[in-house]
């Protein structure tokens, strides 16, 4: 009941603080693009509009500070509303943070990257992207926080400071899960990310990805922002559960592995998603980073292992493979 009560105090202050600081409408904006997935009828095109663009500009050299402070930077946008998104007949208009999806049909698209040109009033256009899955041995749904990237989500104090200090040059990707991803992508199993971490981070998500060589994929991020009935969007029990179980209706019938850790509660919501999905979910692989699993962790892989899923957990990922349980 607390996150209503506080939606309700703080939207119409957010709102005030726009009309009195940004009252004057913006004459150019921008589409922050992200990449995209299909159903078996639509492509589902998303991004962002906003009136700029922000990005880092990382140094291996540059000190705590600088990468605070263009960390920082990322979370000063301004969300424009009510501005509506074209790709051929398909439309959409951003709501009140900003954010759009467009729906296209999916017709004969080819599996793999579909691309479009996106138009959008008093802006820029702008390439978007998604995912279109064929035929596929199994999906891969992956958290990212000391999963692929370490980051100490287990500890708030830690989480924050390596989040916030470091830039896209100096994060640590784990080699063990770079390992793993390109061995489900030999696979021909299509990869998707989830994690807690705000929209405002998709691009330097993208960049130190890339930089890795992990697959290409597309991310489900959390919207952070204030709306009339919600202060900041769900816990990360809540995201991840609802970002994995659109995911399984998008691609029906398609075997799921679930990959991630033991810090931030995944055996909670993988165990969750395997009672919601029977039968669906065939694999899991958990990392156990600091002190490992705890005795309620250790429980819920238990119950999964109850229920005929593989689950394979350690502090590394070496000697996983990367297919379908025997």
């Amino acid at each position: 009941m607390v996150k209503p009560v506080l939606a309700r105090i703080a939207h119409p202050v957010e709102k005030l603080f726009d009309r009195v600081f940004l009252r004057r409408e913006p004459e150019r904006v921008v589409i922050d693009p992200y990449l995209g997935y299909a159903t078996p009828e639509e492509i589902l095109l998303r991004g962002r509009v906003l009136t700029s663009l922000r990005r880092t500009t990382p140094s291996p050299e540059a000190s705590w500070w600088v990468n605070l402070r263009q960390m920082a930077g990322l979370f000063f946008t301004r969300e424009v509303s009510e501005r509506t998104i074209r790709v051929g007949e398909a439309t959409a208009v951003s709501d009140e943070e900003g954010y759009f999806t467009l729906h296209l049909p999916r017709g004969d698209a080819a599996p793999g990257w579909f691309a479009a040109e996106a138009e959008i009033d008093g802006g820029e256009s702008a390439t978007l992207e998604a995912l279109v899955v064929g035929d596929a041995p199994f999906l891969v749904i992956s958290d990212i926080d000391d999963t692929v990237m370490e980051t100490g989500a287990y500890s708030l104090v830690r989480n924050l400071w390596t989040s916030l200090t470091g830039n896209a040059l100096t994060r640590h990707v784990f080699p063990d899960a770079v390992a793993l991803m390109k061995g489900f992508e030999a696979a021909g199993a299509p990869i998707f990310f989830v994690s807690s971490s705000p929209w405002n981070l998709h691009y330097f998500l993208r960049r130190i990805f890339e930089r890795h060589g992990l697959p290409k994929a597309p991310v489900f991020l959390r919207d952070l922002g204030i709306s009339r009935t919600q202060f900041i969007s769900g816990t990360h029990g809540d995201h991840k559960g609802a970002a994995i179980d659109s995911l399984l209706a998008a691609h029906p019938g398609v075997p799921v592995m679930l990959v991630g850790d033991t810090g931030q509660h995944d055996p909670k919501v993988y165990l969750a998603a395997a009672e919601r999905h029977p039968g669906r979910i065939v694999r899991v692989i958990l990392r156990e980073p600091g002190k490992g699993a705890d005795k309620r962790d250790r429980a819920r892989i238990a119950a999964l292992e109850d229920r005929g899923i593989k689950v394979d957990h350690g502090p590394s990922y070496d000697g996983f493979s990367a297919a379908l349980p025997d």
